[in-house]
C-alpha cells in the first residue's frame, strides 16, 4: 500500500512582511513585479493590520521587512542596563547616604551601619567603612539596531484576552487561527471525520519564552528586587506553543511535541508530521514555530557571539563614517559583502493533511512535502561551525524530487530557499554545498532564494518562513530576488546557481527548503507545487472522485476567500477557548477496545499491534 502524501491544505502566521494566509506577506516581498491594483491590494491589506484608519503607502513600506528596531520594543539609544561602579570608603573616610526605612535591607550588607533619623524608623542614615560595589539602572546604546519586527502597529495582545502570555504565545495563538481558518473548513467539520487520536501538533520555539512575562522575568527577578509570578517558568517553557494550541485554538487530545534543532527547527517539526501522515498514524497535523527574540538579552547574546550585523560593521561594508547612519533595511545581506546576521520575530504554521482525507473533503492544495531530511554533521572542530551533513540532508531532499518527478523537474523546473543567513562564513558554505549538488544532479542556473533579506532570522520558525514564501512562488511563478544586495560576493560558489538582486521569473515543480542550525542542526525539505500535488491525486484516484474533490474545493474555497476578505479589512479573529468546551472526565468511557471521549465523534481504538506479531 502506498503511503499517504501529506498535502498543504492550509497554512498562515506572521512576520516582519505581513499576514502569511492569502500570500499577503509574500506579496509584500515581491511588491515591485505585481500588477498594479495587487500592490494597492497588498498594501492597503498591511495597512489595516498596521492598525491604518487612513492608508498611508510609505508608512506601509516604512513599517514593514527590516528596519530600525521601534521603541515599542525598547529604546536602542537608550536601552536600560546596569553598570557597576565602586565606592570607595574606609573607617576614616566612610561613605554615607540617607535611606527611607522601608528599603533598608535586612540583614545589612557587611560594613554598613545605619542609623535612625526619626523616632518612626522612616529614615536611616547609612555609614559604610570599606569599598562597595553596586549596580546602578542606567542606559546605554545598543551596537545592533536593526531587526525584522512584525509591521509597526501590529500589536498581537490586541486581539484576544492574552493576560500575562509572552509575546511569542500571542503570536502563536494569532498564527495558528490565521492557519485554521485559511483552510476554508471548519476545524469541527475535519474531527467529525476522524479519530480524536488522528491529529497531531508539532510546533516549539528556539529560545523559549524570554520577556519579563516568560524566563526572562523570572531569571532577573532577583537582582532586580521584584517577585517571581506564578506563571512566568510555565509560559517560559519552548513547548509552550504547542501546549497552547491543544489547549486554547484546537481543543486536540491527539499526538503533541514541542521538537527543537536551533534555527532548522521548524523543519524538525515538520519532518515529524510528515513521517505521521505518511505511515497513518496521524490525517491532520499542524506544524509551526514561533519565536519572539527581539529583546535586549537575546541581542546581546548573539552579538558576544560576532553573530549579528553591527551598526559599525554596516557601515564599514559601506565605505561610511561612524558619524553616519547605517542602512538599517539592507542590514541582511545573504550571498553578498556581510557583517552577520539580522534577528527577526515571526510566527508560522501549516496544516497537512492525508491525501485520502483531503480528497474526501474537498481540502484546497497548495502543495506537498514529500520528504524532510535531518543530518548531523559528524566530528566537528567547532560546535557552532557549518560541516557535512548539510550536503547529505540537500543530496537527499534533490534525490527524492528526482526519482519521483524526473530528471527534468530538477534541472530546469525547481528552486532553491536557501538558509542565508548573511554572515560570511554561511555565504561561503552555503554556496558550496549547494553548487556541489548542483553538478552532482548536472544543474546549470539554480534559481535561489534568501528571504532573511527581507524578513531577518527569526530562528525557529525561519525555514516557516521560507516554506510560505514557496507557496506564493508556486502561486506567482517569481523567485524573490536578493533585493539588499548589490552585486555576489567574490568568495561565493556561484557558478552553477542563479543569484539575482531582481526577482525571477520561475515556473515550479518542486521547491527545496535549506536550514542549517547551530550545533550541527542541518535540514531540507522537498516541497511539491499544487500542480505536482494534483497530478499525484489524478494518477491514484479514479476520475468520479476528483470531479467530486473539484465540486467540494469550490465551497472550500470560497469560506477561505470570505475569511482572507476579513483579515484583509483587519478582522483576524483568532481562536481562543480559554475555558470552553472542556471535557467532563466524569464521562469518558473505556472498554478493551476503545476508548470514548465526551465531545468527540469517533472513539480512540485501543488494542492495536503497532505491526508487531509475537
Amino acid at each position: 500500500m502506498a503511503a499517504s502524501l501529506p498535502l498543504i491544505v492550509g497554512f498562515g502566521g506572521y512576520n516582519a512582511a505581513g499576514r502569511s494566509s492569502g500570500h499577503q506577506a509574500f506579496q509584500r516581498m515581491i511588491l515591485e513585479s505585481l500588477g498594479q491594483q495587487s500592490r494597492q491590494h497588498t498594501l492597503q491589506s498591511i495597512g489595516k493590520l498596521m492598525g491604518q484608519e487612513t492608508f498611508d503607502e510609505q508608512a506601509v513600506l516604512d513599517g514593514t521587512l527590516v528596519r530600525r528596531i521601534e521603541p515599542d520594543f525598547f529604546s536602542v539609544a537608550n536601552t536600560p542596563s546596569g553598570k557597576k561602579i565602586t565606592l570607595r570608603a574606609d573607617e576614616q573616610s566612610p561613605a554615607k547616604f540617607v535611606i527611607a526605612g522601608k528599603d533598608l535591607p535586612h540583614p545589612l550588607p557587611d560594613h554598613w551601619t545605619a542609623q535612625p533619623m526619626d523616632d518612626g524608623g522612616k529614615r536611616y542614615q547609612v555609614s559604610i567603612d570599606s569599598d562597595q560595589t553596586l549596580i546602578l539602572s542606567c542606559t546605554s546604546k545598543m551596537p545592533v539596531q536593526a531587526a525584522g519586527q512584525l509591521p509597526s502597529g501590529f500589536d498581537p495582545s490586541k486581539y484576544y484576552r492574552s493576560q500575562n502570555h509572552p509575546r511569542g504565545l500571542q503570536m502563536s495563538v494569532l498564527g495558528a487561527s490565521d492557519a485554521i481558518h485559511s483552510l476554508g473548513i471548519p476545524w469541527q467539520t475535519i474531527m467529525s471525520h476522524v479519530s480524536p487520536d488522528a491529529v497531531a501538533v508539532y510546533c516549539s520555539s528556539v529560545m523559549s519564552q524570554l520577556d519579563s512575562t516568560g524566563f526572562g522575568g523570572m531569571m532577573q527577578s532577583r537582582q532586580l528586587a521584584s517577585r517571581v509570578t506564578s506563571k512566568q517558568l510555565a509560559m517560559g517553557l519552548n513547548t509552550m506553543p504547542a501546549d497552547f494550541i491543544n489547549a486554547y485554538v484546537l481543543g486536540s487530545v491527539g499526538s503533541t511535541a514541542g521538537i527543537t534543532g536551533a534555527c532548522a527547527t521548524f523543519l524538525y517539526n515538520l519532518r515529524q508530521g510528515v513521517e505521521d501522515i505518511r505511515s497513518g498514524k496521524a490525517k491532520v497535523v499542524v506544524v509551526g514555530s514561533s519565536e519572539a527574540p527581539i529583546i535586549p538579552e537575546v541581542i546581546d547574546g548573539y552579538s558576544a557571539m560576532s553573530a549579528l550585523a553591527t551598526d559599525a560593521d554596516l557601515l564599514k561594508l559601506d565605505g561610511l563614517h561612524l558619524s553616519d547612519t547605517p542602512d538599517h533595511r539592507r542590514a541582511s545581506r545573504p550571498f553578498a559583502e556581510n557583517c552577520g546576521f539580522t534577528l527577526a520575530e515571526s510566527s508560522q504554521y501549516v496544516v497537512l493533511m492525508a491525501d485520502d482525507l483531503a480528497l474526501e473533503l474537498g481540502a484546497q492544495v497548495f502543495g506537498a512535502v514529500p520528504g524532510v531530511y535531518v543530518n548531523a554533521d559528524g566530528f566537528k572542530k567547532s560546535i557552532s561551525a557549518p560541516g557535512a551533513g548539510n550536503y547529505v540532508t540537500l543530496a537527499k531532499a534533490v534525490g527524492l524530487a528526482r526519482t519521483l518527478l524526473g530528471n527534468e523537474a530538477v534541472t530546469q523546473r525547481s528552486f532553491i530557499h536557501a538558509h542565508g543567513s548573511s554572515t560570511p562564513q554561511n555565504r561561503v558554505t552555503e554556496s558550496r554545498i549547494f553548487d556541489e549538488v548542483a553538478k552532482g544532479f548536472g544543474i546549470s542556473s539554480w534559481p535561489v532564494a534568501a528571504v532573511k533579506s527581507y524578513l531577518g532570522h527569526s530562528l525557529g520558525p525561519a525555514s516557516g518562513d521560507q516554506l510560505v514564501a514557496s507557496l506564493g512562488t508556486f502561486v506567482h511563478n517569481i523567485v524573490p530576488g536578493i533585493k539588499t544586495m548589490n552585486k555576489v560576493a567574490e568568495d561565493v560558489y556561484s557558478e552553477r546557481l542563479a543569484l539575482s538582486s531582481s526577482d525571477q521569473n520561475c515556473v515550479a515543480d518542486v521547491a527545496f527548503l535549506n536550514s542549517k542550525g547551530f550545533g550541527g542542526n542541518n535540514a531540507t525539505a522537498t516541497v511539491f507545487s499544487p500542480a505536482i500535488a494534483e497530478r499525484y491525486l489524478s494518477k491514484h484516484y479514479g476520475e468520479k472522485e476528483l470531479k467530486l474533490f473539484k465540486e467540494k474545493q469550490q465551497a472550500t474555497r470560497q469560506k477561505a476567500e470570505a475569511y482572507l476578505a476579513l483579515a484583509d479589512a483587519g478582522s483576524l479573529q483568532p481562536i481562543y477557548e480559554f475555558g470552553n468546551n472542556l471535557i467532563d472526565e466524569e464521562k469518558i468511557s473505556i472498554t478493551p477496545e476503545s476508548i470514548c471521549l465526551p465531545g468527540f465523534e469517533h472513539a480512540v481504538k485501543l488494542g492495536v499491534n503497532e505491526g508487531f506479531e509475537f
